[in-house]
C-alpha cells in the first residue's frame, strides 16, 4: 500500500510540474541539451552587455561558479555590483556601500545557478522553448512564484553554448544579458562571491 501511495505522488509531482503545452520530439531534445550544458558548466568568465527597459547599457565582467554563485562587476563609471553567494543574490550600489540581499531561489537566477538542473524539477516552471535558425531559447520561472520574474536562456547551435538570457519582472520589463568571449572551466576566486559591505567599493 505504502509504494502505491508513494508511486501515485511522484506521478501526480511530475504531472503537476508538466508545461501546460506539449513539447515537440526536437523540443524536448533540445530540452535535455540544455540541462545537460548547465550542468556540466561548473565555472565561467565572460564579458557582459547588459541592456535596460529603458534603452540604457552596461558593460562589465560576469563570474559563474556553479552551484549557486555569480558576481557581476560592472566597469566604471556604473555604481553597480550583483553577487550570488550560494544563499542571496545581493545587489551592491558602490558607491554609495548600501546592499539589498534577497533569497537567490526567489529570483530567476536562481534557476540558471540551480543544482543539477532539470526542467522537470518541481521548483522549476517550464514557461516555453523555442527553436530558430542556429538558436535555442528556453524561458522558465520559479515554480513558487512564477510572477516575480521570467528567465530567458538563449543558446547557440553551432557550437552548443549560452549567448543570452533575459529577465522580465513582475512589471513586465524586461533586462538583456549578453556574453562575449566566454572562458568555461578554471579556478576563480572564492572570495569573488563574497561581499564585505565594510569595504567600500567592492568589485574585485
Amino acid at each position: 500500500m505504502l509504494r502505491r501511495i508513494f508511486a501515485f505522488l511522484t506521478i501526480f509531482a511530475v504531472c503537476a510540474n508538466a508545461p501546460a503545452f506539449a513539447l515537440s520530439e526536437a523540443e524536448s531534445a533540445a530540452v535535455k541539451k540544455v540541462e545537460a550544458y548547465l550542468n556540466d558548466v561548473k565555472t565561467l568568465k565572460a564579458r557582459f552587455l547588459q541592456v535596460n527597459p529603458d534603452g540604457t547599457s552596461h558593460e562589465g565582467d560576469l563570474y559563474v561558479s556553479r552551484p549557486g554563485r555569480m558576481r557581476l562587476v560592472y566597469d566604471p563609471p556604473t555604481p553597480m555590483l550583483m553577487v550570488a553567494d550560494g544563499k542571496f543574490l545581493i545587489y551592491v550600489d558602490t558607491q554609495m556601500n548600501d546592499a539589498s540581499h534577497i533569497d537567490l531561489n526567489d529570483t530567476p537566477a536562481g534557476i540558471l545557478l540551480k543544482e543539477n538542473l532539470s526542467f522537470t524539477d518541481s521548483a522549476v516552471k517550464l514557461g516555453g522553448v523555442k527553436l530558430g535558425p542556429g538558436t535555442v531559447e528556453i524561458t522558465a520561472a520559479m515554480a513558487k512564484d512564477p510572477g516575480a520574474g521570467k528567465l530567458t536562456l538563449v543558446f547557440s547551435d553551432a557550437p552548443f553554448e549560452l549567448r543570452q538570457w533575459r529577465v522580465l519582472d513582475a512589471q513586465n520589463k524586461e533586462v538583456t544579458i549578453t556574453l562575449f568571449d566566454a572562458k568555461q572551466g578554471g579556478n576563480l576566486d572564492k572570495n569573488l562571491f563574497r561581499y564585505d559591505a565594510r569595504k567600500s567599493g567592492d568589485r574585485d
